[in-house]
Formats: C-alpha cells, sequence, structure tokens
C-alpha cells in the first residue's frame, strides 16, 4: 500500500503543478484579450486595494449577510488557504508514517489550529451541502437561486473540500495515536475519542491506515487541480484563486460597491471625445473581447452563488435577465472563443476577418463556430444574450450589491446597451420618444421649457429663480434641483411643492434654475445613448457653474467663496449630478432632500406635531438606497411624525425591491412576466399599510399607478396612499389650527390628535 500510495501520490503532484501552471498562464493570456482600462482607475491606491482584499476576504462582508452560509463558507475558505501545509505532512507522511513537520509539528498552538479549523471545515462543507440540497430547483421554476447553476461541477468540489477535510482530521487523531498520547491533551481537543479508539490497534494498522488517508488527500487534492486546470472556466473552483485580484482591481479601491456612477464610455482603454472621435473608437460592446479584461476577469470569477438571481427584480417577475445566467454567458463564450481569439482570429471595426488562414487553421471548429455567434442575439439567431435580457434590467444595482466577489453587472449590461443604441438603433420603440423629446425639449415628456416654473404659481410663497429673482446662488444656501418629474409629472409636482414649503417654513433660504436646465440625462445614458447623456450634461455643467458664480473664487485657496450646494428631490438626478457630472467638470455638493429635512427636523427648525394615524411602509428607491447609501434620514422622517407606525417591508434597505422605472425602463412597456410594481405593491400591501411612502418622484409614480390599479380590482382599500416623505412631514409640521404653515407669534396649545 505504501508504495503504491507513494508512486500514485508523485504521479499526480507532477501532472497536476504542470497543468495547474499551464492553466495558470492561459487564463493571463486570456484576460490580455479584454481591453486596457484607463491608467490608474484599477490599480491607484495598492495598500488600501490590499486592505480590502483582506477586509473582504477576511470578514467575509458579503457572505456573512447571509448567516449560517457566510459562517460556514468562511471555515471552508480559511481551511483552503491556511492548512496547504497538511500537505506537506501527508506527503511525508507517505514514506514515514509518524512523519510531522519540523518545528510546527510539535508546535501545541499550530496543532490546536489544525484541529479546529480542519473540523469546522468538514462541519462547513457539510452545512454548505446541506443548504445547496435544501434549496436544490428540484421543479422548474425561479425560487432556487441555484436554478441554473452548473450542479455537478457543484458536487464535485463539495466532495473534494469533504473528503479533504476528513483526512486532515484523521491524518491528525493518527498523529496522536502514534506519538502516544496517554490523556488528555489541547492539540487533540476535539478528536482525542477518535485518538483513544486508534492507539488501541497495533503499529501496522496505524501505519496502513496513515499511508491510505495521507495517499487518498494527495490523490484527492491533486485530482482537483489536475480537473480545474483542465476547465478553466469552472467558476465555482476558480473563484477561490481569482476572486482576490477581482476585488483588489474592484472600482473603488476602499470598497465600495460599484454603484452609483457608470463608468466614462471608453475605447482601447482611454476616454472617447463625442465631439472628435477617433476614426478606431468602438461604441460599446458587440463581441466578448471588447469587454476590459476586468470584465473577463469579472465572468471567470463567478461562483454561480445565484445570490445576483435572487435578488433580481426582473429574474423575480417572469423576465429573461437573471444576472448570474448573463455572466455565465458571457464567461462560457469568452472561454469558447478565446482559441480563436489567441491565434489572432477577430473582427475590425468594419468587419473584416484579422487572423490569417495560416493563423487559424489549427483552431478548433468549435471554437470557429463560436467566433461565428453574434454576442447580443435572439435563440433563433444563435445569439449568446436576448436583447430581451438586456432590456429587461432596471440597474437598480441588487446584483451588484449582493455579489461576494465583486462582478460589476450593471456595468457590463450597460456597455452592451450602448451598443444596440449607437450604432445598432436597435431598442425598445418607447425608449425612441423619450430620446426625441430629451434631443428637442430637453425633457422626457416634450414639454416646453417654461412649464418647468408653472408649479411656482401654486404655492403661497415667493420661490426665488437664478438670474431673474437673485443675480447668482451667493445669495441662497441652496439650489433646488426640482428635475424634469418634479417640474413636470403631477404626482411628483405635490412632493416638490411640499419640500419648498417645508424649507419656506424652517427659514432655508433656497433658489431653483430658470427654466433653461435640462434633464440630468440619467435615462439617457442608462438606456445606452451616451452621446445625449454628454451633451446633455455639458450644458447643465455650464449652466450651473454660471449660477453658482464660477469667477466668485477666493484668490488665496482658488476656490468658490460659496460652496456648491444643491439639494434634489428625485434620486436619479441626486445620482447624476453628485456622481457622474465630476466626469464632465461639474463638482458639486449634493444631497437629498431627506436629508435636510432630517437636518431641519434635528435642528427643531421643523417640528412634527400633528399626528398623521396609521400604518406606514417606506419603499427604498434603489438609486436612493443600492446606489448612495441613503438609508436612514426617511426612516428618521417617519419616525419623526407623530401617530404613525413604520413596518418595514420583507425585502428593504440593501435588499430593496424596484419599483421597476430605473435603467429608462420608466419609459419602456413591460410585456413580459409581472410588472416589477405590482409585484412590490403587492409586498407593500401584505402589510395592510394606510400610507405606503417613497422618496423618489419615479417610484411614487410606479407605486401609484399599481396601487390605483389594485384599487380598481378591490384587491386594495380605498383609503390607502402612497406619498413622498416630504408630504408627510408637511402634514404633521402644520397644524390644524396653522393650515399655511405660517409661524406663530404666540405657543399655541398643544392640537387635539387628528380624528
Amino acid at each position: 500500500m505504501q508504495l503504491a500510495a507513494i508512486i500514485v501520490s508523485l504521479v499526480l503532484i507532477v501532472v497536476g503543478v504542470a497543468l495547474f501552471g499551464r492553466a495558470l498562464l492561459q487564463i493571463y493570456n486570456f484576460m490580455r484579450l479584454g481591453q486596457p482600462v484607463p491608467a490608474g482607475t484599477r490599480t491607484n491606491d495598492p495598500t488600501q486595494r490590499t486592505l480590502t482584499v483582506a477586509k473582504e476576504f477576511l470578514g467575509h462582508t458579503r457572505m456573512n449577510r447571509w448567516g449560517i452560509v457566510g459562517v460556514a463558507h468562511w471555515f471552508v475558505a480559511v481551511g483552503f488557504f491556511t492548512l496547504l501545509l497538511t500537505i506537506v505532512n501527508a506527503f511525508g507522511q507517505l514514506f514515514e508514517a509518524d512523519w510531522l513537520l519540523p518545528v510546527l509539528g510539535e508546535w501545541a498552538p499550530y496543532n490546536v489550529y489544525v484541529e479546529f479549523i480542519g473540523t469546522m471545515t468538514v462541519i462547513g462543507i457539510l452545512a454548505l451541502i446541506v443548504i445547496r440540497q435544501l434549496s436544490h430547483p428540484r421543479k422548474p421554476g425561479r425560487k432556487s437561486r441555484f436554478a441554473g447553476s452548473n450542479f455537478g461541477q457543484a458536487y464535485f468540489v463539495e466532495t473534494v473540500i469533504l473528503i479533504v477535510g476528513v483526512c486532515i482530521f484523521m491524518l491528525h487523531a493518527l498523529e496522536g495515536a502514534q506519538h502516544h498520547v496517554d490523556g488528555y491533551e489541547a492539540s487533540f481537543f476535539i478528536s482525542y475519542p477518535v485518538v483513544a479508539w486508534l492507539r488501541d490497534m497495533d503499529v501496522s494498522t496505524l501505519q496502513n491506515l496513515t499511508y491510505f488517508f495521507a495517499g487518498l488527500k494527495i490523490a484527492t487534492s491533486f485530482i482537483w487541480m489536475i480537473t480545474v486546470a483542465l476547465k478553466t472556466d469552472m467558476g465555482v473552483a476558480w473563484h477561490r484563486f481569482l476572486a482576490f485580484p477581482n476585488i483588489f482591481f474592484k472600482r473603488n479601491a476602499t470598497g465600495e460597491t460599484s454603484l452609483g456612477a457608470l463608468l466614462p464610455m471608453t475605447s482601447g482603454g482611454k476616454p472617447i471625445d463625442f465631439e472628435d472621435p477617433g476614426e478606431d473608437d468602438v461604441f460599446g460592446v458587440s463581441q466578448v473581447e471588447q469587454f476590459s479584461w476586468k470584465g473577463l476577469l469579472d465572468f471567470s470569477t463567478c461562483t454561480e452563488c445565484g445570490r445576483c438571481q435572487s435578488q433580481c427584480p426582473a429574474w423575480n417577475t417572469g423576465k429573461p435577465l437573471s444576472p448570474k445566467l448573463l455572466i455565465m454567458s458571457l464567461r462560457d463564450h469568452a472561454h469558447a472563443k478565446a482559441p480563436y481569439l489567441l491565434a489572432g482570429g477577430g473582427k475590425t471595426a468594419e468587419g473584416e476577418e484579422k487572423g490569417s488562414e495560416e493563423q487559424l487553421a489549427a483552431v478548433p471548429a468549435a471554437a470557429l463556430a463560436e467566433a461565428e455567434r453574434p454576442l447580443i442575439g435572439t435563440a433563433e439567431e444563435n445569439g449568446v444574450i436576448d436583447p430581451d435580457v438586456l432590456w429587461s434590467c432596471t440597474t437598480c444595482g441588487a446584483c451588484v450589491e449582493q455579489c461576494p466577489v465583486d462582478i460589476e453587472h450593471v456595468d457590463h449590461i450597460v456597455d452592451m446597451r450602448r451598443y444596440q443604441v449607437m450604432i445598432e438603433s436597435a431598442f425598445p420603440s418607447e425608449a425612441g420618444t423619450m430620446l426625441k423629446n430629451l434631443e428637442k425639449k430637453g425633457n422626457p415628456w416634450g414639454l416646453a421649457k417654461k412649464q418647468r416654473l408653472e408649479w411656482t404659481k401654486e404655492v403661497d410663497f415667493e420661490v426665488p429663480v437664478v438670474g431673474k429673482d437673485i443675480e447668482d446662488l451667493t445669495e441662497v444656501e441652496y439650489l433646488y434641483w426640482v428635475g424634469c418629474a418634479g417640474a413636470l409629472e403631477d404626482r411628483a409636482k405635490k412632493t416638490t411643492k411640499a419640500f419648498a414649503e417645508l424649507l419656506h417654513i424652517a427659514g432655508v433660504k433656497f433658489a431653483i434654475m430658470g427654466g433653461d436646465e435640462k434633464c440630468t440625462g440619467d435615462s439617457a445614458r442608462r438606456l445606452g445613448n451616451e452621446p445625449l447623456f454628454q451633451e446633455l450634461g455639458m450644458e447643465n455643467v455650464s449652466a450651473l457653474n454660471m449660477a453658482f458664480g464660477e469667477d466668485d473664487e477666493d484668490p488665496a485657496t482658488k476656490k468658490p467663496k460659496s460652496a456648491k450646494k444643491i439639494v434634489a428631490t428625485c434620486p436619479h438626478c441626486l445620482n447624476t449630478l453628485g456622481n457622474e457630472y465630476p466626469q464632465l467638470g461639474g463638482d458639486y455638493e449634493v444631497i437629498h432632500h431627506t436629508q435636510l429635512l432630517q437636518h431641519l427636523v434635528d435642528e427643531g427648525k421643523l417640528v412634527p406635531v400633528t399626528p398623521v394615524e396609521g400604518i406606514i411602509t417606506y419603499h427604498d428607491p434603489c438609486y436612493l438606497g443600492r446606489h448612495n447609501k441613503i438609508y436612514t434620514p426617511p426612516r428618521e422622517i417617519i419616525g419623526k411624525v407623530p401617530g404613525l407606525r413604520n413596518e418595514e417591508m420583507h425585502r428593504h434597505k440593501e435588499r430593496g425591491f424596484c419599483c421597476g422605472a430605473g435603467g429608462a425602463r420608466m419609459w419602456m412597456e413591460e410585456r413580459i412576466g409581472k410588472r416589477i410594481n405590482n409585484e412590490r405593491v403587492d409586498e407593500a400591501l401584505s402589510l395592510n399599510p394606510d400610507i405606503v411612502s417613497t422618496a423618489c418622484p419615479f417610484c411614487l409614480v410606479m407605486l401609484t399607478d399599481s396601487v390605483n390599479g389594485k384599487k380598481n380590482d378591490g384587491k386594495a382599500k380605498e383609503s390607502i396612499q402612497v406619498v413622498d416623505v416630504a408630504q408627510l412631514l408637511l402634514d404633521s409640521v402644520k397644524t390644524p389650527a396653522d393650515p399655511a404653515g405660517e409661524p406663530e407669534n404666540e405657543r399655541e396649545p398643544e392640537p387635539e390628535p387628528a380624528k
């Protein structure tokens, strides 16, 4: 047995190491097929990036949101990387059964660590195996996050980990038995019962057991290594190596999720100048090799865990989009096409073949066939990604928020949309109307710009307008960016008027733009029309800089004398102004209206006194919550309004469910599956609330439409309201004796609760 174990182990080790080294080189060459990224964007602050990797790995910051799964996976992951010396120990035991590692072998702290982590690795993988089986999609459907994952690969990896873990435990116990542990020792605080059982065996039996478990451990480990080396697209195995560089090279060195701003369009690693684009510039992605190298790394790192899928509003309402299946499809296509690309194949901008016949002669037929597949196309066209998959995305960011290895799904979807819109002009027809309105009128409804100021005639106080009532914004504390919806959509205008009135009551000096401002371009950009976003954005930046008094600088600091403070009621405007306009030369301090209102309440400048009775549930707007991490202020305000009892929906905060309007979906019909806003409202109605509240005009419209539909169908009570947090606060700040909200000269008695 000993000789056979030694020979088999040596062969497997040599073959495994050689193949694994080749696989690493293949993966490196594969990543180089991707496009470069702008200099420094993925490698800045290497110290901080290293700390981020350590924090995410050691803290399992994403995984631990999932309770026992995170804890179990932590032990499995830590065991894999920190028990590598047990392989060396096992190899030595093949030659001498009672062999110990020099120095460490007799060091109690090391043995205690091996005992504990080895045991917990076994328990951890057993827990993960049970969880996978309990979540197994035994029937066709979408409830399981594992639907569509490669179960055979997962079973292989789980079996390997379980066998290796058991071998580590048994070999450690055999060490104790062979070294005559007569009493309890800390080094064997878990395995001592097994040690006690083994030590009664004769030396020959102990030696043969040692050879067996040492050989089994080495054989299993290196069979795994050979298998994954031959299949470099096995994400469930390779993620344990590729996750580290993928996290290191993530967009934000400090570890924030890759949400908020979209990345600027680049070609060949350089930003595209849309006023004078280069002849060879590539717009968007139409071939898998046009993704950046970070994109190819993303695809290869996918663990197929399905956390993104389980949180995706499109997948949960019967749409064809699953972020997991999207990434898996791109990974499989990229790896299958790689031999063709590595041989010099590919298409020029004019669609001509790059590689010569001689270069492509040795390329496997399967790779040549894969190269002919369109990246975006229907099943009839043999496309890799169906167009309906692209247009189902709301860019809510739930996938990016949940991904344990920091895959940037939204960026890749928008890159593919950009090509479809800018080159193919292939997108839902309703969105075309929105784009035309933005081009001609500067707003998605196509209304005249003078209508942006109509709401100011419906309030009982003066609303200063920049360039008309005040020269510039140095005279006020805030610019209130009303936005298109806030100025032009009837339901959103109620929020606008309520917020403006609250600022007036609190004595906050603010002003609005004069109507010449245009849409921030959020929907245009997320639809994929980057040039239109750039055009709208640069016009707005120019207007804003002029309104803030761009020449009014402090000579000493070369900075504006007054802070460029903007408050917005629309999270999409907030995100674009604060996170994306810096790409266009506009740097502003942008806050959401709920943040300012919470501050005013805390300062006592707004005092909610009138009860607003009933149960309320708050819906987190995606672009306020996940994209900008603003969860607390709206809830703080609701908590200060007397009479309200807040009930959280099952999916809230980081796991909040989209209303269905993001990613330009506001302007597109939902023709597949259940409407996303109906799914969200059904969740809200399950709490039997009197009020559904939110803090976004898009969400307000979507939720109101669904609630009204439910009322018409008799599925919702007639009294239920959908309101913005600002409207709630205004109702409570106003007293029955003071309906206009004007400050009173004398303190009035405490009002009676509303009946």
